[in-house]
């Protein structure tokens, strides 16, 4: 298999290959195409399936197998034509076969590839890094989320329903003077103030007293989702079981004792201190490196191949529908439920596409410009990192990752690493 002309044409990072597949490549492939159809092809005077091939060839035409012969080689000739001609392919536009013989074949193939940008401007980068300083106001909030956590709920009876609080209620709903569907539940759990239900129906539930029975008047929203119901006046009929309202623990030692291995609360405060540092640490290094990516996106100015975008918004969806499939649901299902479309999803992640892209092509050429190269041991390392990350051998891995492709990443890893230490902290 070799590359005989690549040929750049007019539309930008456009070219066309033609390329040839040998001899000896072919007749493999139709030797293996044979042994795959042979099973299936009844010819006078033998048994299903132990035909010869120069038989099968002689009744059905000498190209009976060429098909899946050319199926079966042009992928990979042409992925070493791209690499013979230095380039990196995108998306393959048109292939045209030509000149098929036992002989070989060639073909030619438009392709889209991806460009090499020049940047400039990415070393000293000026980022404000957000404020690490721990304040008391900070501990103060640490140490009431960990009384949220550590609350209970209790039966309120001596108030009336309060903004907060959660009811356990019956309720009914009618519409012009009717039932409606999905509109009536039984000692139903609502917090009041949450927003759970339309407007109106939690606000008209406070003030409202154990053991009463009243009816509240609401209008559905234009845009609910019940055709049926859109902008309607009705009418619930609410009874109202009972009020619970969370309780807090009083903070003091006997509470750090339950809640931590420390003795007073001073010392758990000196704990939340030092918690709090790493989380605003962790998010400073986080927001200092989404506006450094911010920033080299912004390097991406010549023309990028509406394609490539697709290529990742595709891998976007795969991906989500990896993580569904790991929840034991399917793509259409969650479609069905949510009442989505996939194009909608795919609109969804094409700004998010959009930047990863440009992010990676930058990445690259500063890899290039900066002639970054990667060792044998800084793959070796990888493969090892990948291998505990998945639990799997080193050589498994190597399997399933080319050496290539993970010397592509750790260049644009150690570019993005020569980014970051050339920034400079407003």
């Amino acid at each position: 298999m070799s590359l005989i002309n690549s040929t750049k044409l007019e539309d930008a990072n456009k070219y066309e290959l033609e390329v040839s597949v040998d001899k000896e490549t072919f007749a493999a492939a139709t030797i293996k195409a044979y042994k795959k159809q042979v099973k299936s092809i009844n010819i006078p005077g033998f048994r299903k399936g132990k035909a010869p091939k120069h038989m099968i060839e002689r009744m059905y035409g000498k190209g009976v197998f060429y098909d899946d012969a050319i199926d079966e080689t042009y992928p990979k000739a042409l992925a070493d034509a791209t690499i013979e001609a230095g380039l990196k392919a995108v998306s393959v536009d048109d292939l045209s076969i030509k000149e098929v013989s036992d002989e070989g074949y060639s073909f030619t193939a438009k392709i889209t590839v991806a460009p090499e940008l020049t940047v400039d401007g990415y070393k000293g980068i000026e980022v404000e890094k957000l404020s690490t300083e721990v304040t008391d106001e900070a501990v103060d909030e640490e140490l009431q989320a960990v009384r949220e956590r550590n609350s209970r709920m209790v039966t309120v009876e001596d108030r009336a329903a309060e903004n907060g609080d959660t009811v356990v209620i019956d309720f009914e709903g009618f519409a012009d003077g009717e039932a409606f569907e999905g509109g009536k539940a039984e000692n139903f759990n609502l917090k009041l103030g949450d927003g759970q239900f339309i407007p109106g129906f939690e606000e008209a539930i406070v003030g409202h007293s154990t053991g009463e029975d009243f009816t509240i008047d609401v209008t559905f929203p234009e845009d609910y989702n019940a055709e049926n119901l859109k902008g309607k006046d009705a009418q619930f009929k609410i009874k109202l079981h009972e009020i619970k309202t969370k309780e807090l623990p009083e903070v003091d030692d006997e509470f750090v004792k339950d809640v931590s291995e420390k003795d007073t609360l001073e010392e758990y405060k000196e704990e939340l201190k030092e918690k709090v540092a790493k989380r605003l640490e962790e998010e400073a290094d986080k927001d200092f490196d989404n506006k450094l990516t911010d920033a080299l996106v912004e390097l991406a100015t010549e023309e990028i191949p509406e394609v490539m975008y697709d290529n990742e918004v595709r891998d976007m969806v795969q991906q989500f529908e990896m993580q569904l499939q790991s929840q034991g649901l399917n793509l259409d299902t969650y479609l069905q439920y949510t009442g989505m479309e996939r194009g909608t999803i795919e609109a969804t992640y094409k700004p998010q596409a959009e930047k990863r892209v440009k992010l990676r092509l930058v990445l690259e050429a500063i890899a290039r410009q900066e002639e970054i190269t990667v060792e044998e041991k800084d793959l070796e390392e990888e493969y090892n990192r990948l291998a505990e990350t998945y639990n799997m051998k080193a050589d498994e891995v190597k399997n399933f990752v080319a050496p290539e492709s993970l010397s592509e990443d750790l260049k644009v890893d150690k570019a993005m690493k020569l980014v970051r230490e050339n920034a400079k902290v407003k």
